[in-house]
């Protein structure tokens, strides 16, 4: 008897020894060094400019299509990988942290903040379905997040200007805003459906980049080094197009030219820029 008690006693504690050793054991390290660059990394700073060294400037209103091929490094990945987020859930994720604030998509101004609560609440979609039951019609509502693939804009708000003290044209980005795409039915009867671009917030740059200097972006052709969203934004790894200008109307390139005559007139006005900086070194 007392032998059986012995053998059952050991047993127990070989199972509970396993269970713990079980517990304890640590993932391998997936490659030959520690990953550790990309969350201990802190923005550059901008250089100081003087209101009195400010010779020129100009705002600008752009649109990065994340859909484009030049685009793709804000779209991908679509689910997160170990090191890396695509660009929306980058934001997303800092939200849910409350590591930065966002803006109503009203105002460009950042005049009106929105509370974690208001600003996570852009990014849920609510399903309501009819059954019936007990000769009774009831309705289901769903509340969940949508898929952030559907945001296939970004919208920058940004300061071009020639600072006279150091001889550059420089540009400084204020604000980004993602734009959802939303489906609505237009004909019941034809079940037609129109989409839209659906402005979600502004996110105020210069505090953003300390989350976007912690966020890598894939490059293709060095996996030893990768870049993050702050370098890409500073050194303007994207391909946009120009929706607006500061004007004395306030309004919209769509507000006066359409289709090709759009394209065409935001290249006139990012040639425009560029041509400013070449007149200054005319002698």
């Amino acid at each position: 008897m007392r032998k059986l008690v012995f053998i059952a006693v050991v047993s127990f504690i070989c199972c509970m020894s396993f269970d713990l050793s079980a517990q304890d054991v640590v993932a391998p390290r997936d490659g030959f060094y520690d990953h550790k660059t990309y969350t201990e990394k802190e923005p550059v700073a901008y250089p100081y400019v003087r209101e009195s060294d400010l010779m020129w400037s100009k705002r600008i209103w752009r649109t990065i299509d994340l859909r484009e091929k030049s685009n793709q490094i804000f779209y991908y990945p679509a689910q997160p990988q170990e090191h890396w987020k695509n660009f929306v859930t980058v934001i997303f994720d800092a939200l849910k942290e409350d590591k930065i604030t966002v803006y109503d998509s009203r105002y460009d101004d950042f005049r009106l903040p929105l509370t974690r609560e208001e600003a996570l609440s852009v990014f849920m979609t609510v399903e309501t379905e009819t059954m019936t039951k007990d000769g009774r019609e009831i309705e289901i509502t769903d509340t969940s997040y949508f898929d952030l693939q559907k945001v296939i804009k970004l919208r920058l708000k940004e300061d071009w200007f020639f600072d006279e003290r150091r001889s550059v044209l420089e540009c400084r980005i204020i604000g980004i805003c993602p734009v959802f795409e939303e489906t609505e039915m237009v004909d019941a009867n034809t079940n037609e459906m129109e989409t839209s671009d659906r402005p979600m917030f502004w996110v105020y740059f210069p505090e953003a980049r300390k989350v976007l200097v912690n966020a890598e972006v894939f490059n293709p052709q060095n996996d030893a080094r990768r870049l993050t969203y702050d370098d890409v934004f500073w050194k303007r790894l994207f391909v946009s197009t120009i929706y607006k200008e500061s004007n004395v109307y306030d309004r919209w390139i769509s507000d006066y030219s359409t289709g090709l005559d759009a394209l065409l007139e935001s290249d006139r006005i990012h040639n425009s820029i560029r041509q400013y900086e070449s007149d200054m070194w005319q002698y």
